[in-house]
């Protein structure tokens, strides 16, 4: 019987086995502000040192204000956190990108762009969205402050095989449907727990065809279908989003690297745990109704009723999001209108999500009712969106669009985020009730629906702007 990726990874890492848990070597392990002081203590009561800082990066992101970068952070335990960052990264070594560092950004988006993160790879962060990296064909994991703790000390992490999942789209996704859609409709299909436990190989014509931006969104989304990790294997699209990177190797290395990169496959007869497929030309833009990524159907679609939902759990979760998000069942989803629209994040505040929400805004204006908020996901992203003279396109639409990256409303860390009853269409991963403020009513979509949605001051696709000239 084959190997799939996924176990081809996680055996060359495996240091040793104990009692049902493998010790992994760790290649990379990602820092950021909120999730790390309580580590750094543990190290210093137990007396002991970062095994690797050179395998260790942080980077300032989701308390970091987005205004300016000179503008003070305000709260005072955000404050205390970047302060602790700071102090721990200069003790124990470990190179770090503040705000204002040309390197810094959303943790997510920095290791890619930096050429950190390298196919058949261990990655890990305490951050759940780390399965992101799993796009360039890395063991991508998001861990715990404890777990935190261990890999700073050993470089090595015990975990235990969580199983396998294999997502096959087979045929082209259609006109302006996205890797975000294509996410929130496996999530609508499979359930917030579909993939729990599993580490999810996406395969198939219609991932192959995706950039590297989108490999990277789908498998940011792998944990909202509770995957311990998300991967596809890596090719020729994942060559030459790396070839330039900082630190490739050059001539005969580079030869050397792809070609250990191009072995990392799934074998033909290798068998998953779990198998699903979808067609792609069946999908179209989503846009979420409820308070989790799950509770999502097509633009086109209705509120659903959950009256018509079988399963009573599935069902009282539903009535209980259709009172929060203040909706009737039967509403299309274009006749709702939001006050804010939200681009950025892990999920999508790459380049080439801005370049989109660009095309849409450009010759029009935002609506006077919404008020829409752009926020880099990195230093780099924003200098490269100048360059491309994105932001007159975004101030000529009246957008505003932020002077410094991170991880801005969809974590609500910071001054960004909704006041109570607001509703936003936002580009971020999770509608949880609260999750971009308190009492605020989040709406999950594709960049090119936030950026027709801000001109329409409803849900809308870009068509639907075309429609009405």
């Amino acid at each position: 019987m084959g190997t799939t990726l996924a176990r081809k990874i996680w055996d060359l890492h495996r240091v040793a086995s104990m009692g049902g848990d493998d010790l992994l070597y760790i290649d990379l392990h990602l820092l950021h502000e909120v999730n790390t002081p309580q580590a750094f203590d543990g190290l210093r009561a137990a007396g002991r040192t970062v095994r690797r800082p050179d395998l260790t990066v942080g980077t300032e992101d989701h308390n970091t204000p987005t205004i300016s970068v000179d503008r003070a952070v305000r709260d005072p335990r955000a404050v205390e956190q970047s302060a602790l960052m700071r102090a721990n990264c200069q003790e124990f070594g470990i190179p770090l990108h503040r705000l204002g560092n040309p390197g810094q950004g959303i943790v997510h988006v920095i290791g890619p762009e930096l050429g950190l993160t390298r196919p058949g790879m261990t990655v890990v962060c305490c951050d759940s969205h780390t399965t992101t990296h799993g796009a360039f064909g890395a063991l991508a994991l998001g861990i715990g402050t404890s777990q935190v703790e261990h890999v700073l000390a050993t470089q090595t992490l015990p975990l235990r095989w969580p199983g396998t999942m294999a997502v096959t789209v087979n045929g082209a996704l259609p006109s302006g449907v996205t890797a975000k859609d294509l996410a929130m409709a496996l999530i609508a299909r499979i359930g917030t727990a579909g993939g729990r436990g599993s580490i999810i190989e996406y395969r198939g014509e219609a991932i192959t065809s995706l950039s590297m931006e989108g490999r990277m969104t789908l498998c940011n989304m792998s944990v909202e279908a509770g995957a311990r990790a998300g991967l596809v294997a890596p090719d020729e699209t994942t060559f030459a989003f790396l070839r330039d990177r900082p630190g490739m190797p050059q001539g005969t290395e580079w030869e050397a690297e792809t070609a250990f990169w191009e072995s990392l496959r799934t074998d033909e007869d290798a068998v998953f745990d779990h198998e699903v497929v979808l067609d792609a030309s069946e999908l179209s833009p989503y846009v979420s109704w409820g308070t989790h990524p799950g509770q999502s159907v097509p633009l086109h679609d209705t509120v659903p009723d959950p009256a018509a939902i079988q399963d009573e759990e599935e069902r009282a979760a539903a009535e209980r999001a259709l009172e929060y998000m203040d909706l009737k069942p039967g509403t299309p989803m274009r006749d709702i209108r939001v006050d804010t629209v939200f681009v950025g994040s892990c999920t999508n505040g790459r380049i080439e999500d801005l370049r989109v929400v660009a095309e849409v805004l450009r010759g029009r204006t935002v609506s006077e009712e919404v008020s829409v908020i752009i926020v880099p996901g990195s230093a780099q992203v924003r200098r490269q969106a100048v360059a491309e003279g994105m932001d007159l396109v975004f101030g000529e639409a009246g957008a505003d669009f932020r002077a410094a990256a991170g991880c801005s409303m969809c974590a609500a860390l910071n001054e960004d985020r909704l006041g109570p009853g607001q509703r936003a269409a936002s580009t971020t991963n999770r509608n949880y009730e609260g999750r971009q403020g308190k009492g605020a009513r989040t709406h999950l979509v594709a960049p090119a629906v936030a950026a027709a949605t801000a001109v329409a001051g409803r849900l809308a696709a870009p068509t639907d702007l075309e429609a009405r000239g």
